[in-house]
């Protein structure tokens, strides 16, 4: 499994399908922002991050600019990852509640953070080719991680790209009645809940429309159906 992930992983970080992106990414990672003067980009694809084993996947939107694209790691370096780190950490998904770097010793337990695309895009928006391209990446990563049972994702272009992905394998007919609002659940035909939640972005933060507590709830009841499938296979 882990060394699954490698072989993706390193195809992944070489990927150069989408020119704008590419363009955009290095762009960023050239004239950096003054904070950062001193920073070496990341400037690539941003692989996932976690525990191969994890029963909840935690699926985002994409690198932000100055946060994953500078430090390689997701929802590193940035506001959402410091809103979001310190919620795992609380329910027991994070083994420290920072994530500022690659190196700062951050493990996840049982757990796993992936992103609908991997390069940061222009104004926190892919376009439709881009979903697409990075979808390949998306289904053999998630055919790599076989025990997850709950899949968080965080805003409405990453529960569509799950859903889109469900229908890639065959296993969802139709998205009607799927619709995306902060924490609906749904069970999916491949055995996993879905958990929607508002993105942890500076402008859903910063305005209350996603509060901590709103934000520890979804993962509070993420934990609570893992504890309660454990229970009923006697693992």
């Amino acid at each position: 499994m882990i060394s699954q992930l490698r072989v993706l992983n390193q195809e992944l970080v070489a990927c150069i399908q989408c020119p704008r992106l590419v363009a955009y990414r290095k762009q960023i990672g050239r004239e950096k922002r003054r904070a950062y003067l001193d920073h070496e980009y990341w400037a690539r694809p941003v692989p996932g991050f976690g525990d191969p084993n994890a029963r909840v996947l935690v699926l985002g939107l994409a690198p932000g600019a100055h946060g994953s694209n500078r430090t390689g790691r997701p929802f590193t370096g940035d506001a959402s990852g410091k809103f979001m780190y310190p919620v795992l950490y609380k329910v027991g998904f994070a083994s420290q509640p920072n994530s500022d770097r690659r190196d700062d010793g951050l493990t996840l337990v049982d757990c796993y953070i992936t992103a609908a695309v991997r390069c940061a895009p222009p104004d926190n928006k892919p376009l439709p080719a881009e979903l697409t391209n990075c979808s390949t990446y998306l289904d053999r990563e998630l055919a790599i991680l076989r025990n997850v049972r709950v899949a968080v994702v965080l805003g409405k272009i990453a529960f569509d790209a799950y859903l889109a992905h469900l229908k890639r394998a065959g296993l969802l007919k139709s998205k009607v009645g799927l619709v995306f609002g902060h924490a609906k659940q749904y069970s999916m035909p491949n055995g996993v809940t879905l958990l929607a939640s508002y993105h942890p972005s500076n402008q859903n933060t910063a305005t209350g429309k996603l509060t901590g507590a709103m934000f520890e709830a979804v993962f509070r009841e993420a934990r609570t159906i893992i504890n309660s499938r454990t229970g009923m296979h006697g693992n």
